[in-house]
């Protein structure tokens, strides 16, 4: 993939929004995740810097910014510099 993009599933996972990446995978295909509040169709779905994903992840439903893009799975300080929360969908 080219700068500044990157797969849905590897970005989830990165960011530590599931365990596994095939668990980022399935978060998708189930339906749990929407990309600019269109629901994601395909884990390999791209995302880019600013996009705004809600994930209804099993710990909770979030509303996200995607402020970058990882290159590898950190911490959970790492994986925070990601995104920035919106809001909490959850209300």
């Amino acid at each position: 993939m080219s700068a500044g993009r990157q797969r849905l599933d590897k970005w989830l996972w990165f960011a530590r929004f599931a365990r596994t990446r095939s668990m980022a995978a399935r978060l998708v295909t189930d339906g749990h995740v929407r990309v600019n509040g269109t629901r994601a169709e395909a884990p390999a779905k791209v995302v880019h810097c600013g996009d705004v994903l809600t994930v209804a992840a099993p710990h909770g439903t979030m509303l996200v910014r995607v402020l970058d893009l990882g290159e590898r799975r950190g911490g959970a300080p790492e994986a925070q510099l990601l995104y920035e929360t919106v809001g909490d969908d959850s209300s």
